[in-house]
């Protein structure tokens, strides 16, 4: 008798252990997908239009990545290039080569042009003559990027001599902000940033045409069954500091990140994580144009979106005609389980 009572109280403590574990093991699924409110609390109604709420963001995201990435020219640039308010810098120094130092500099641009010429000889596997050809088109490149300098001499010494305005101007900013607390030169500083782009922007637009150009005469060397076979070759556009990431590298991010958000929603599949990815990817969106202004372009619809993808992950709303409700019950059952036995 003393042995069965030992051993049921050693059983007792396997089944604990077991479900102390798969606790631990599940909690990063019960926060996927949601825990809190008990569908009865909901009425009929309130769940059918969660749904109907969860679907159309979904579908808003998923629509906009594959517009996107089929566009294949989508950029973030003017989007981050325009923002305004308390954040604007740093949005701004997401652009890629935002002042110009990387397009402007004619050794560094080589390089970039010849890496891509023999990346793509490579790439496409090209003959004598294909090679050949691609070092006429890298020759007429570096060509017409010293006659872009050339032709916009007095306009880039002026963008220069504005960069280093700039320098001096937000090194005083900090120093009176330190002093007294108060910024007296942030509309100064916007009108000189303003002239500034406003003078390296002609030159600046030539050279963006002429590094995509480029990048599609080099590719078009190639044949038909060599595009098909290998896939078409994109140029790497060096950036400033390998550790800062900017358009070069969101502009193939945001697509996927758009129908990756757009597909969790519609299936329902761990809803509270893909709500707030949305909820903080469109109250980025909202921050960069602070304060927002009325119209067409305004980013209140982007707050309006965000609020509403916060209620998804607050409520779970993927248990309802969705595969979180199959996540939900196993996690429920293992939980209740465990609770029982303790």
């Amino acid at each position: 008798m003393p042995f069965r009572v030992g051993y049921g109280k050693i059983h007792t403590l396997r089944i604990r252990t077991t479900f102390f574990v798969l606790k631990v093991l599940l909690a990063p699924l019960r926060l996927f997908v949601g825990w809190g409110i008990s569908p009865r609390l909901l009425s009929i109604l309130s769940i059918s239009m969660l749904v109907m709420l969860r679907l159309t963001i979904g579908w808003h995201f998923y629509s906009e990545g594959v517009d996107k990435r089929d566009a294949g020219n989508w950029t973030a640039t003017p989007f981050f290039a325009n923002a305004r308010g308390p954040f604007a810098d740093e949005y701004r120094e997401l652009v890629w080569d935002y002042d110009g130092s990387i397009r402007l500099d004619v050794q560094t641009t080589k390089i970039v042009f010849a890496t891509f010429r023999d990346a793509i000889k490579q790439h496409y596997g090209f003959d004598k003559r294909q090679a050949a050809n691609a070092q006429k088109n890298y020759a007429a490149a570096v060509k017409q990027h010293e006659w872009v300098l050339n032709e916009y001499a007095a306009d880039l010494e002026e963008f220069n001599f504005g960069r280093t305005r700039l320098s001096d101007l937000d090194q005083e900013q900090d120093e009176r902000r330190l002093r007294s607390g108060v910024d007296s030169l942030g509309a100064q500083r916007e009108t000189i940033r303003r002239e500034w782009i406003a003078k390296g922007k002609p030159a600046l637009d030539k050279l963006n045409s002429l590094w995509k150009n480029y990048e599609t005469e080099q590719n078009a060397l190639a044949t038909t069954v060599q595009v098909e076979e290998n896939g078409y070759l994109r140029m790497p556009r060096p950036t400033a500091s390998k550790w800062r990431i900017d358009t070069a590298t969101i502009d193939r991010i945001v697509p996927y990140f758009d129908i990756a958000i757009g597909l969790c929603l519609l299936l329902g599949c761990f809803t509270p994580v893909a709500a707030l990815a949305a909820a903080g990817f469109l109250g980025s969106v909202f921050l960069s144009q602070y304060p927002p202004a009325t119209g067409p372009g305004s980013t209140n619809y982007q707050l309006v979106e965000g609020m509403a993808c916060l209620v998804l992950a607050a409520t779970g709303s993927g248990r309802f005609a969705g595969l979180d409700y199959f996540w939900h019950l196993i996690v429920r059952r293992i939980y209740t389980r465990h609770d029982a036995a303790s």
